[in-house]
């Protein structure tokens, strides 16, 4: 069984990066659950996604500890879900904080340092990935969720190889995007 927690903030393609996790299982013949707790997100609120794929899930939520992969769209993200990460486990993490609502309103000088450094010194498996700079060079903030999911499948822990992320984009992705997906899937 392969347990992913996909974390981030409204809007960034969370649980479209789950949707493509969980295809691409499917395609494979694994058996999938999934659950998003999508709360405020259209606000600048958290989005945490569970994907669970194998042969006999019982059901879509991840118990704390469980956790193969962490895919986290933002710093901050990573840290509030990895008590989800099991011992071993491999941690995605985009270095680009995104201020909270309330940080913003109290004056809070929120960059993410900090939590990447707390993830630095208790994750053994850390990826950390310049999404702002793949993005930048593919012309789109869109397509930061596909930049995650190509440095995850590029470790061998998500369970998903580049070619079914790419077979998975072919076939999910609106044909006007998928150029533009697929290009990020290289430069990750």
């Amino acid at each position: 069984m392969n347990n992913i927690l996909l974390c981030g903030v409204g809007g960034q393609g969370t649980v479209l990066a789950s949707k493509l996790i969980a295809f691409a299982a499917m395609e494979r013949g694994d058996s999938v659950r999934t659950s998003e707790t999508i709360g405020m997100s259209q606000r600048g609120g958290c989005v945490v996604s569970h994907v669970r794929a194998g042969k006999d899930i019982n059901s879509p939520m991840l118990p704390k500890g469980s956790a193969d992969m962490i895919i986290a769209f933002e710093p901050a993200e990573a840290v509030r879900n990895i008590s989800y990460l099991k011992r071993g486990g491999t941690v995605i993490v985009n270095k680009k904080a995104v201020k909270p609502v309330t940080a913003s309103l109290t004056g809070s000088s929120y960059d993410g340092s900090e939590a990447l450094a707390y993830l630095s010194e208790n994750v053994e498996k850390l990826v950390v990935i310049d999404g702002d700079e793949i993005c930048a060079k593919c012309g789109s903030p869109k397509v930061l969720n596909i930049a995650l999911l190509a440095a995850a499948a590029k470790t061998g822990a998500l369970g998903m190889t580049l070619e079914e992320l790419k077979n998975a984009i072919q076939k999910r992705i609106p044909e006007k995007f998928r150029e533009l997906n697929l290009r990020a899937v290289e430069l990750a």
